[in-house]
């Protein structure tokens, strides 16, 4: 197997990874908001989700930038 045949191999299964995250980011968005526009606006659950929440964006642009060659302006 060629060296650009597992770069291709390698960036697919980060482009699946990075998917994943997305999902995971807006599924945390969307259980976020129904947190909060529930009665009891539980501080430490919504907290708790924000911090998963920035985790996960922190995530996404790491493969974002592994994925995104370097340009050399």
């Amino acid at each position: 197997m060629s060296h650009s045949s597992k770069q291709m191999e390698t960036d697919e299964v980060l482009r699946v990874e990075l998917k994943t995250l997305k999902l995971e980011h807006r599924e945390l968005d969307e259980k976020i908001k129904q947190v909060e526009e529930s009665s009891g606006h539980d501080l430490l659950t919504i907290r708790r989700l924000k911090k998963q929440k920035l985790r996960l964006k922190d995530e996404i642009t790491a493969l974002e930038d592994k994925l995104t060659p370097d340009i050399i302006a």
